[in-house]
């Protein structure tokens, strides 16, 4: 029986000045860096968490704990790379995502096809099939409105044979 499922992931993290903020897995800023465990790409971070999401598994907080060593300042695609193969082992066809990134800082327009790009190859998918879609919060609200943290929500769509 074909099964479809969607799947819903946010990730949050606070941003400092740094040497390299990376959102699905490009390097968006060379001043900035997100204040986390590992890397902190919020994108790949939502996106692995809607994917687990939509087949009923552990969140990436609980299948890669902070508080273990050995994921300490990990680049984000580990993370996704293994997600992904829980999908290909349990033969999981990826249908479509979509992304919304809230940031003041930095634009992300001009790496936006980069991105679309990067975590298309990642996911083994068309990049018409990955959306990413970025706004602010017009400097209002809280720590993103204020340009303290950058936050990301993610939906996946996908088939189970």
């Amino acid at each position: 029986m074909l099964k479809i499922r969607s799947g819903i992931g946010y990730d949050i993290h606070r941003i400092k000045s740094g040497n390299g903020l990376y959102i699905g897995g490009i390097k968006v800023s060379n001043d900035m860096e997100f204040i986390s465990h590992s890397d902190g790409d919020v994108l790949i971070h939502a996106l692995s968490d809607s994917l687990l999401g939509a087949i009923g598994e552990a969140d990436i907080g609980e299948l890669f704990p902070d508080s273990d060593p050995e994921f300490k300042g990990k680049e984000s695609k580990y993370f996704l790379e293994a997600v992904m193969d829980i999908y290909r082992k349990r033969d999981i066809e990826i249908i479509n995502i979509d992304s919304v990134i809230i940031a003041e800082l930095p634009k992300l327009s001009p790496f936006k096809s980069e991105i679309r790009k990067k975590i298309s190859s990642i996911l083994g998918i068309e990049t018409d099939r990955f959306n990413m879609k970025s706004k602010t919060k017009e400097r209002v609200d809280d720590a993103v409105g204020n340009g303290e943290a950058i936050e990301c929500y993610c939906v996946s769509m996908i088939r189970i044979s």
